[in-house]
């Protein structure tokens, strides 16, 4: 089992940055693929990145390639999103998951077992 437990959100303008992390215990860390989520108001959950349990591979929604970027500190228990050239469009709460997975990465939310309970981000602009 995993408990999960997401900060560094906040407010930013346009073309600023931020790096969230999702600090994770109650589980070996380790073994599973852990991926980011975000659902701003009035829209469904949507994926935004993935990594695998070795962070050998990631994955990314189109929305962000080249902006954003997922690591993870498998000593520290730790998964993060580093957000650059952030936009008023990334607005939303931001969420972390973890699936239980040897090889690989997973895109939908439905396939995840374990969640945190967000963080807001918030660009102006």
């Amino acid at each position: 089992q995993v408990q999960l437990v997401e900060s560094g959100g906040g407010l930013v303008q346009a073309g600023g940055s931020l790096r969230l992390s999702c600090a994770a215990s109650g589980r070996i860390f380790s073994g599973y693929a852990m991926g980011w989520f975000r659902q701003a108001p009035g829209k469904e959950r949507e994926f935004v990145a993935a990594i695998s349990r070795s962070g050998s591979s990631t994955d990314y929604t189109d929305s962000v390639k080249g902006r954003f970027t997922i690591s993870r500190d498998n000593a520290q228990n730790t998964v993060y999103l580093q957000m650059n050239s952030l936009n008023p469009q990334d607005t939303a709460v931001y969420y972390c998951a973890a699936v239980r997975m040897l090889l690989g990465t997973r895109r939908q939310a439905k396939e995840y077992e374990y969640w945190g309970q967000g963080t807001q981000v918030t660009v102006s602009s």
